[in-house]
């Protein structure tokens, strides 16, 4: 079995976060492993499909992924 992509394990989270965030620390987990294969340092997320598309809401989420080591910014919509 190959190793999740970036783009996989972005899903993943979108997916977990629909889900009121089950296994979310799993997702990020695996994003972080992702992101270090691909070299990247930081993920990009599309707001229009978060949960809650605000500003708290953002910020809560990009403060949560930092405490498990991976940036988060968002895509311009």
């Amino acid at each position: 079995m190959s190793e999740p992509t970036v783009a996989d394990a972005t899903n993943r989270i979108y997916e977990s976060l629909q889900a009121d965030n089950a296994d979310i620390d799993l997702h990020i987990a695996t994003l972080k492993a992702a992101l270090t294969r691909a070299g990247l340092k930081e993920a990009v997320f599309d707001p229009a499909r978060l949960v809650q598309n605000n500003r708290s809401g953002r910020k809560l989420m990009q403060a949560y992924f930092r405490q498990r080591g991976v940036t988060v910014n968002f895509s311009a919509s």
